[in-house]
């Protein structure tokens, strides 16, 4: 078994104690504030720092959220990947008990707080974080405990993530894949990186303990069940499941099995370094005219089907630091000048697809420089959108005729062996694919 975690500990936005829960004796509160008010006054921002820092025998994992550090120590050889989840997910359940973890929030609940931290980790290991379980037996104000107190049925059985006895008038499933893609491109126009991350998102509404399926286009399932791949299946690197996932299952025939939580989760994550061609195109033209004025023409096109439409568009476009008097005119969308970003920010509401528009900015510059002026940076084009109903890496959900009921099958199918469930349609969805290209612009 990996190592525990020794203390768990919050501090300040300057390092300061505020919350100390100790494991197993071996790291002291003051050790570990004065290894962090060391680590700030050294490197000025934590958010730069490795996740992970080694002093004096001592490992320190820790993350920032608002004003506060949530931070986990261990003399042991701990999994820090898996400390660092837990810490993620402290945050979560604070964040459901309190709407926003800050450093005020905890000062005003400092015994709910210590009640969490002694239900979420036992003598260094993790335990219960599912904020809905936990609040079924660690109550704020706004939940009163009964008169006849017993833990959950989750936290005594197998299935932990759920409890017993949940029902429905109507059963629903809610299945929704979010996708983004992280291209970088150079000036040349040639993709440098390409890689897809997404996440299969569920929300579910059913009766009992259900047990469910799902399949997907995967390459090595399709090929064991001697389907063709010609076309339609895609290679998942990096699959990070729920803990309801039946791993033993999915290692055997692929076939993702699970009893899912009570309301949302994330069923899975995934990467795929795929070869993805960038949906927004984008194409700089930069004239200096004289050492005086400097004139930008900007060209954006889509790259993808008419009948998508990206959403949420927001194209920053660097222009020097010394740049003044903006005058900018675009096509479509508006622009306005940042001067604390040195860059143009050019947002379009609605960019349907097949679709071409144009930004021309002039900017005035300085026109006496210094002797040894420092060289001019070239830094990238940004672009950020959505496409709701549009992946990019043509992730499915399949299923078994055998297995799932014929209105369900087509194309996506999930099955769940509970007897009520026969009377549920499948209802899927794409939520908004969201995108950024990168494409380095010299002046």
């Amino acid at each position: 078994m990996a190592g525990a975690a020794s203390a768990f500990f919050i501090l300040d936005i300057k390092g300061r104690v505020l919350v100390w829960r100790d494991y197993r004796g071996d790291v002291s509160a003051v050790q570990a504030e004065k290894f962090f008010a060391k680590l700030i006054e050294k490197d000025g921002d934590s958010e730069t720092q490795d996740p992970v820092v080694n002093d004096n025998g001592v490992s320190y994992m820790f993350i920032q959220h608002n004003n506060v550090y949530l931070m986990t120590a261990s003399r042991q050889n701990c999994n820090a990947a898996s400390l660092l989840l837990f810490l993620h997910r402290v945050v979560d359940v604070f964040k459901h008990y309190f709407e926003e973890l800050e450093e005020e929030s905890l000062r005003d609940n400092f015994v709910v707080v210590y009640e969490l931290l002694d239900e979420m980790m036992d003598f260094g290991y993790p335990q219960y974080t599912e904020a809905k379980i936990l609040s079924e037996f660690i109550k704020t104000d706004a939940y009163r405990m009964e008169v006849t107190q017993r833990p959950p049925m989750a936290v005594t059985n197998a299935v932990s993530w759920r409890s017993e006895g949940i029902r429905y008038k109507k059963n629903e499933v809610f299945l929704d894949v979010v996708e983004s893609v992280n291209i970088l491109i150079n000036s040349n126009g040639q993709i440098i990186r390409s890689e897809v991350v997404g996440a299969l998102k569920m929300r579910t509404f059913l009766s009992g303990m259900p047990e469910c399926k799902l399949g997907l286009n995967d390459r090595v399932l399709l090929e064991a069940e001697g389907r063709s791949t010609k076309g339609k299946a895609i290679d998942l690197d990096d699959i990070k499941f729920h803990q309801c996932v039946r791993l033993a299952r999915f290692e055997n025939d692929r076939t993702i099995s699970f009893i899912p939580p009570d309301g949302a989760f994330d069923l899975m994550t995934y990467r795929l370094s795929t070869q993805a061609k960038p949906l927004i195109w984008v194409e700089a033209q930069v004239e200096k005219h004289s050492r005086s004025r400097i004139e930008i023409m900007v060209k954006a096109r889509s790259q993808f089907k008419e009948r998508s439409t990206a959403t949420n568009v927001a194209i920053e476009l660097p222009v020097p630091t010394d740049a003044t008097n903006p005058n900018v005119r675009t096509s479509m969308g508006s622009a306005a000048y940042a001067p604390e970003n040195d860059a143009v920010l050019w947002k379009i509401k609605s960019f349907p697809g097949g679709k071409e528009y144009m930004l021309r900015a002039e900017f005035s510059l300085p026109s006496v420089t210094a002797e040894e002026a420092a060289p001019e940076r070239k830094a990238p084009i940004r672009v950020k959108f959505e496409i709701p109903y549009f992946t990019v890496s043509g992730i499915q959900a399949i299923g078994h005729d055998e297995e799932i009921p014929s209105p369900w099958f087509s194309p996506a199918a999930l099955y769940c062996n509970e007897s009520s469930l026969q009377q549920i349609g499948w209802y899927t969805r794409t939520l908004p694919h969201s995108g950024l290209d990168h494409q380095p612009a010299s002046f």
